[in-house]
C-alpha cells in the first residue's frame, strides 16, 4: 500500500516532533511521522530512572509550548529546576498530541530511495510512504557503542551497556567499574556508589564545568552571549568531554568513595588489569560510553559517507530531497537538545520548502 505526504518525518523523538510542528509553516501541509518504537518519545522513555536534565525547564521547550513550570523566563523560580526523565516523556507525549501531523508508531523505516523525482520511504511491514521531502530524525540511541577492549570475550561477569541500566538496586552488593567520563558515567557511578564499591574508569582526569557559574546557569549565559547558536560554538565539539554539575555529582562521588582509575588494559575471565599491571575481580562492567550515530535506512544511498555517516551541511544532505535533524554539533553546541533542534528543523525545512 503506497500513501502520499508532503513531508515524512523519520522518528517521532523531539528532533522529529519539532521538526512535524513546525512544517506548515515552510509550506509542507500534509507530514507524516513514522516511529518504529510503538509510542512517541524517542530514547527519553528508554534512559535510567533518575535521570534529570542538564538544562533548566525554561530552557527546554520545543517550538509552540512551553515545558510545563518553565517560569516567568528570566527571574529565579521553578523555571530553574531541572526536569526528569519522566517530565521530559510527558511533555514530549503531550506535544505530540497538538501536531497537525499522522504519526504511525511501530512502523519501523527500511528505505529511503529516490524515484521520479520523489522520495519512496519502505517499512518493514511492506508500506510505502512517497513525498517531495524527508528528514531523518531518528537520533543516536539505537546504536550503543562498546569500545573493543583485549579479554572481552573472556570476562565471565556481567558486561552491559548505559542503555541498559535502570537503576541501582540490581547491582547492591557486587563490584562494579564504569567505564566512562562523560555525564551519564558520572551519574550512574554516583548512585552506583550509594549501595555498591564503584570504580570509575577513564582515559583522561574527569573534566568538571560548573552548571551555575556566578548563580546562572550556563544556559543563560549561552543564550545571552550568543554562544549558544554561534557557528564558533561547534569548536567544543573537538574539545575533551566535560561533566556539567552544579556540585553535587561531584560531592556524591567523594561522600560514596568512588575512586577514578585510569582506564583498565584488558578484562579477564574475572576481572579487569588496571594500567599499573594490578589485576582486580570485578562482577559487572558498566560501559557508558555513548553511542554512534546510524541511518541504516539510508545505506546504499548518497546521503552517506562511505563509513555511514551522514553527508549534509547543517542539515541540508548532499541528497536532493533528504534533511537530517538532531545531529550532534549539527549547527551548533545546542543542536540535538530540546531547545535546540527547533532552531535546525526550521533552518533544514526553510532549505528543503525552496527546493521543492
Amino acid at each position: 500500500m503506497e500513501h502520499h505526504a508532503d513531508l515524512v518525518v523519520i522518528g517521532a523523538g523531539q528532533s522529529g516532533l519539532a521538526t512535524a510542528a513546525l512544517a506548515p509553516r515552510h509550506g509542507f501541509a500534509r507530514t507524516l511521522v513514522l516511529e518504529a518504537a510503538e509510542q512517541v518519545g524517542g530514547s527519553w522513555p528508554h534512559y535510567y530512572d533518575s535521570l534529570t536534565l542538564f538544562s533548566p525547564a525554561r530552557y527546554s521547550s520545543l517550538p509552540g509550548m512551553r515545558f510545563p513550570g518553565d517560569g516567568d523566563g528570566d527571574g529565579d523560580s521553578d523555571g530553574d529546576r531541572y526536569p526528569t526523565r519522566d517530565e521530559v516523556v510527558g511533555y514530549l507525549r503531550a506535544y505530540a498530541r497538538r501536531l497537525n501531523a499522522d504519526i504511525h508508531t511501530s512502523t519501523a523505516v527500511t528505505s529511503v530511495l529516490l524515484r521520479d523525482g520523489a522520495r519512496v520511504v519502505r517499512t518493514a511491514d511492506g508500506a510505502e510512504f512517497t513525498a517531495r521531502a524527508v528528514v531523518a530524525a531518528t537520533g543516536a540511541f539505537r546504536s550503543p557503542y562498546t569500545p573493543n577492549v583485549p579479554g572481552s570475550e573472556e570476562f565471565a561477569g556481567r558486561s552491559l551497556h548505559a542503555v541498559d541500566y535502570r537503576n541501582p538496586e540490581p547491582f547492591a552488593g557486587k563490584r562494579v567499574v564504569v567505564v566512562g567520563g562523560g555525564n551519564s558515567a558520572v551519574q550512574i557511578a554516583a548512585e552506583l556508589g550509594a549501595v555498591t564499591e564503584t570504580t570509575l574508569a577513564t582515559r583522561r582526569p574527569i573534566g568538571w564545568t560548573k552548571q551555575r557559574p556566578l548563580g546562572r546557569d550556563v544556559h543563560w549565559w549561552f543564550q545571552r552571549t550568543g554562544f549558544d547558536i554561534a557557528p564558533l560554538s561547534r569548536l567544543l565539539e573537538r574539545m575533551p568531554v566535560s561533566v556539567l554539575d552544579d556540585g553535587r555529582y561531584r560531592t556524591a562521588l567523594t561522600a560514596h568513595g568512588v575512586e577514578r582509575r585510569e582506564m583498565f588494559t584488558r578484562l579477564t575471565p574475572d576481572g579487569v588489569v588496571w594500567a599499573n599491571g594490578a589485576k582486580e575481580a570485578v562482577d559487572t562492567v558498566l560501559w557508558a560510553t555513548g553511542y554512534r550515530r546510524t541511518f541504516p535506512y539510508l545505506n546504499g544511498s548518497d546521503a552517506l559517507d562511505s563509513d555511514g555517516r551522514p553527508r549534509h551541511h547543517g542539515g541540508i544532505a548532499t541528497a536532493p530531497g533528504l534533511g537530517f535533524v538532531g545531529i550532534e554539533f549539527q549547527r551548533s553546541f545546542s543542536s540535538n537538545t530540546l531547545r535546540g533542534v527547533g532552531r535546525d528543523a526550521a533552518h533544514v525545512l526553510s532549505r528543503l520548502g525552496r527546493s521543492r
